[in-house]
């Protein structure tokens, strides 16, 4: 699925969606995280990452493509 297409889907600007992407977002709101979750079809642990001194990043949403 491309950023485009989940952006729509998730009602997010393709900005947002670039700043989770890129690992540049301080935080997610659980509404965020629950609308990707629910246009991916997986859950949250299947995209999230924790990786000691950065913190938690976006694994699964770092793999999509910006189109």
């Amino acid at each position: 699925m491309s950023l485009n297409e989940l952006s729509e889907k998730v009602d997010l600007t393709l900005s947002n969606l670039s700043i989770l992407k890129t690992g540049k977002a301080k935080a997610v709101r659980f509404s965020t995280l629950e609308a990707i979750c629910r246009a991916l079809d997986c859950q949250p642990g299947d995209i999230l990452e924790y990786v000691g001194e950065q913190g938690i990043v976006l694994r699964g949403v770092r793999k999509l493509t910006l189109v």
